[in-house]
C-alpha cells in the first residue's frame, strides 16, 4: 500500500473514531429545535402521534448517550428531528384542512339559521304563537353557540369550533325540518 493511501485511511478512521466517541450534541439540539417548530405550528392538537414519536425518539437519544453509544444516539437524535420536520407539516396540513372544514360548517349553519329567521319573520310564523315563541329561543341559542365557534375559529381552535358547529347544524336542521310543514301549510291558497 502506498504511503498516502495508509495517511487517507489513517486520517478517515481517526475521524469516524472521533464521530463515535462524543455525543451528538448538535444533532440532539437539531432534534429539539426540530420539535419546539413542530409544537408552535400545532402538532401538539393536529399531529399528536408525530410529536410523540419525535419526542419518544429525542428521549431515546438521551438515553443512549447516558449508556455511551454515540453512535445510537446519533441515529435517534437525526431520526427524532425527521419525525419532528414531519410532525410539522402534518400539523399545517390538517390545521388547513380543519380550518376549511369549519369554515363550511359555519357558513352551513349562518344558511340554518338564516332560513329560520326568515321563516319567524312570515306570516306562517303568526299563526303558532307557540312555536314561534320556541323557534325564538332556539335561534337565541344558536346564535350564542355561533358566536363561541366564532370565537373559537379566532383563536385557531378549529377542532372546538367544528364541534360546536356540528351540534348547532343539526339542532337547526331538525328545527327547519319541524318548521317546514307550517311554512307550506300557510303558503297555500285559502279555499
Amino acid at each position: 500500500m502506498r504511503p498516502w493511501c495508509r495517511t487517507v485511511l489513517a486520517c478517515l478512521l481517526a475521524v469516524l473514531a472521533a464521530a463515535c466517541t462524543s455525543p451528538p450534541n448538535k444533532e440532539m439540539d437539531q432534534a429539539q429545535g426540530a420539535i419546539d417548530a413542530a409544537r408552535a405550528a400545532g402538532a401538539e392538537r393536529y399531529a399528536p402521534a408525530e410529536l410523540a414519536a419525535a419526542t419518544t425518539a429525542l428521549q431515546n437519544a438521551h438515553d443512549a448517550v447516558e449508556q455511551g453509544d454515540y453512535r445510537l444516539a446519533l441515529n435517534h437524535a437525526i431520526d427524532s428531528r425527521e419525525q419532528a420536520q414531519n410532525a410539522a407539516r402534518v400539523a399545517a396540513d390538517t390545521k388547513a384542512r380543519v380550518r376549511g372544514d369549519a369554515e363550511r360548517a359555519m357558513a352551513e349553519v349562518n344558511a340554518l339559521l338564516d332560513q329560520v329567521k326568515a321563516w319567524i319573520a312570515s306570516p306562517a310564523s303568526v299563526r303558532t304563537p307557540r312555536t314561534w315563541r320556541a323557534v325564538q329561543q332556539a335561534v337565541a341559542q344558536s346564535t350564542a353557540q355561533v358566536q363561541k365557534a366564532g370565537s373559537a375559529m379566532q383563536a385557531e381552535d378549529y377542532m372546538e369550533a367544528q364541534k360546536l358547529l356540528a351540534a348547532e347544524k343539526e339542532r337547526l336542521q331538525k328545527l327547519t325540518d319541524d318548521i317546514a310543514p307550517t311554512a307550506t301549510q300557510s303558503s297555500r291558497p285559502r279555499k
